[in-house]
């Protein structure tokens, strides 16, 4: 039998951890699936720390960051180069996954050559396309060329049920970045590695501590500004520290270091590897973030989570009680915050839920999902 071939293709470090755990499944199916892994590099450096805990060998490399780089050109270069890699591997189907500029225009190079293409996590909507910004279009755009959509949830199927989408061709698996999460958990569990203990040398931990992380273009200016200001009133209120990793884009950097950096119970640290980041969220009391995956991780470390947007694509932790939205209100932020710290009962019921994105074999369900198909 001839073997089939798939390219896993994906840019940025959510994307290379949310699609890890389903190398090794794949490599189960050796002996009738030709697997290859493409980057686009859409970011370079977070990515690569993913590549090297996971043990990611890249087939294809297209390195696609460049300084300042924009929409319009790297929308532009990822359509140009993953031609030339689909023409030259000649795929049977290719995996992209959620929201991202590279997965989206991917799928579109892929469409344009006839190549089918699964779309993992699908389904995902917040039903206002400038939130959040362009990762809302994006995942659109991927649900409406895709020819097969893993769900992670009820509610993110019947999103595409909705659009018309052939039921046949969905598929619900849970997300993967739960079967991440517990890969990453067990290898760092007998030993510690260097970025580990690099935090455990410089930060006190002698108190409960806030993680923080902070990165949507949609609250750049002053919803950074309101941030901050909540994050410094939290710190003179609550016998607790605040732990923030600081976003690389300067949108980000510049009002936090100007409102934050002077203050003694917060500490600004550089954007952590994946291994240090869950290490970390497995210590916190709470995370207040803004971002997608964490929403989804946290639930199963038993750590609530205050979201800072308006809208969020993952309903299903809002319903579930394992996030609260606090967009970047400022009263929202510290009345929530002070209210986890001080209710014992309403923190204990947060931390105890069920999380609502799955039981960390998201990854084999999609697998033996694309194998059956493909063969």
């Amino acid at each position: 039998m001839e073997k089939k071939k798939v390219l896993l293709l994906f840019g940025t470090r959510p994307e290379a951890i949310k699609m890890a755990p389903l190398i090794p499944e794949f490599q189960k199916f050796a002996r009738i699936i030709d697997l290859k892994i493409c980057i686009t590099a859409q970011h370079r450096h977070m990515l690569d720390q993913v590549l090297r805990f996971f043990d990611i060998e890249v087939d294809f490399d297209l390195n696609l960051m460049k300084p300042g780089q924009n929409l319009h050109s790297l929308t532009s270069d990822i359509i140009q180069e993953t031609k030339k890699i689909y023409e030259i591997f000649q795929p049977d189907l290719v995996l992209v996954h959620g929201d991202t500029t590279t997965s989206m225009a991917a799928a579109l190079s892929a469409f344009y050559l006839g190549i089918p293409v699964a779309h993992v996590e699908a389904g995902l909507r917040t039903f206002n396309k400038k939130s959040p910004f362009p990762e809302e279009l994006n995942r659109n755009i991927t649900g409406r060329i895709a020819d097969y959509h893993f769900a992670p949830t009820i509610e993110s199927k019947n999103n595409l049920l909705d659009e018309r989408i052939d039921p046949s061709k969905i598929e619900i698996t849970g997300n993967t970045v739960i079967d991440a999460l517990l890969l990453g958990l067990n290898k760092i569990k007998d030993q510690k590695p260097d970025s580990i203990k690099l935090l455990i040398d410089t930060l006190p931990f002698n108190r409960p501590f806030i993680l923080v992380t902070g990165h949507r273009r949609e609250n750049f200016g002053e919803g950074f500004v309101s941030i901050c200001k909540a994050l410094h009133t939290i710190s003179q209120s609550l016998d607790a520290d605040i732990i923030y990793p600081v976003h690389l884009n300067p949108n980000v950097q510049d009002p936090v270091f100007k409102y934050l950096s002077n203050n003694p119970a917060i500490f600004l640290i550089e954007p952590q590897p994946y291994e240090a980041f869950i290490w970390l969220m497995n210590q916190s009391k709470l995370i207040i973030t803004d971002s997608g995956g964490v929403q989804e991780e946290a639930p199963s470390l038993g750590k609530p989570v205050l979201v800072m947007r308006d809208t969020t694509e993952r309903p299903e932790a809002v319903s579930a009680g394992t996030v609260i939205l606090v967009g970047t209100d400022y009263e929202k932020i510290v009345t929530e915050t002070i209210s986890l710290f001080q209710n014992e009962k309403k923190y204990e019921q947060m931390s105890k839920l069920s999380n609502p994105y799955g039981d960390g074999n998201a990854s084999k369900r999609i697998v033996n999902f694309i194998v059956n198909e493909l063969n």
